[in-house]
């Protein structure tokens, strides 16, 4: 009985998907701190971030765990809630779950083009690790960022957590995405002193849900940013119940590239063709003056963006039901390739002026090209 009580207890360690580029990864976590402005979530402090970056590197070192301890003790009882994954607290081994990526690896040592991650909306910068490393391993230099006071829980040096507590009010959601326009450019201007080799004359952007739109809205605001990707986000900050109020990104498009990458949600889509989610990138659509395409992932829900679209399919305990309305029924494998294919596509597309042929017809199961 003994025995038995202690398997049922084992949380699962899960197996991150091998990396697609030809190169390895390095990695390393940093603290900032923007002495120019003060939080405007704690204006008692100045604004703090943590960032991971990833980075072309040596196959040299032990690898990164996907969530560091003392993050995993706090996100756990939250990922683990019958409002998410519904499973047992424990279920998952986070800290034992180990990245493809190694820590403080040496760099190679040529000059990377930059992209700068931002994630969901209270999401922590973690649950894209995976996708941030492949697109490292072909070539870049990438720092995903946590937003501070907004995301569930950032753990800062001396295993200080500090979580996220935000309503839905439209106040609220407009100080979170002006906030976050803020933190970008903020940690673009310090990516030269975080690592030499990246390139910061070739940069893009790229985000998830929330971060979707705090990429088009940050280069609409920051001529740096050369190119930007919007994986499935609304670019508005109407808030709960608040009038429509689309983003500057929105009203006067941008004269540089920008991918939307849009999934389902039941039998509505995310694309300028379907405004039954938002009407943000249907009004987008005829604005946007540089290079634009919609991509989109049939049979691919909104969280199958993120890290869970690997996670959830090995996490056992967790509902059929609960599965398909996390990632869809599109297969996790070729929702992953479809995903690091077109992401990474398109940055070698605009960053390094290499051509390709997957934005002229549909090659991979679930692709569809909307525009």
């Amino acid at each position: 009985m003994q025995l038995l009580l202690a398997a049922v207890l084992t949380a699962s360690t899960l197996v991150t998907p091998q990396l697609t580029g030809p190169l390895p990864v390095g990695t390393f976590d940093a603290h900032l701190v923007d002495s120019t402005r003060l939080d405007p979530f704690r204006p008692a402090k100045n604004r703090e971030l943590m960032v991971t970056v990833s980075y072309p590197a040596q196959r040299r070192g032990e690898q990164a765990p996907w969530l560091t301890p003392g993050l995993a003790t706090a996100a756990d009882p939250i990922i683990s809630s019958p409002a998410f994954l519904d499973v047992p607290a424990g279920t998952v081994d986070w800290s034992g779950t180990l990245r493809q990526a190694r820590v403080d690896a040496p760099p190679i040592k040529a000059k990377w083009p930059v992209v700068l991650f931002s994630p969901g909306l209270q999401g922590p910068r973690e649950f894209y690790a995976t996708a941030a490393d492949d697109l490292a391993g072909r070539g870049y230099v990438v720092v995903t960022v946590s937003h501070t006071h907004e995301a569930l829980a950032v753990e800062f040096p001396g295993d200080r957590i500090e979580y996220g507590a935000i309503d839905g009010s439209p106040e609220t959601t407009k100080k979170v995405i002006d906030t976050r326009v803020a933190d970008m450019r903020f940690v673009l201007d310090r990516l030269p002193s975080l690592h030499r080799w990246a390139d910061t004359s070739r940069v893009g952007i790229a985000g998830h849900s929330f971060g979707g739109y705090t990429a088009g809205e940050t280069m609409a605001h920051d001529r740096r940013f050369d190119a930007g990707v919007n994986i499935d986000g609304a670019m508005e900050h109407t808030g709960d119940g608040g009038t429509y109020a689309p983003g500057e990104v929105v009203e006067r498009g941008l004269d540089r590239p920008f991918l939307l990458f849009g999934g389902d949600l039941g039998e509505r889509e995310l694309s300028h063709v379907d405004t039954s989610l938002t009407r943000s990138w249907a009004d987008f659509w005829p604005n946007q003056r540089g290079w634009k395409r919609d991509v989109h992932l049939d049979n691919g829900a909104h969280y199958g963006f993120s890290d869970l679209q690997w996670s959830v399919p090995q996490i056992g305990a967790v509902s059929q039901e609960r599965r398909v309305g996390l990632i869809g029924t599109i297969n996790p494998q070729d929702a992953l390739k479809a995903q690091r294919d077109y992401v990474g596509a398109f940055f070698d597309l605009h960053l390094k002026h290499r051509g390709t042929t997957l934005f002229d017809r549909a090659r991979h199961p679930g692709i569809r090209l909307v525009g």
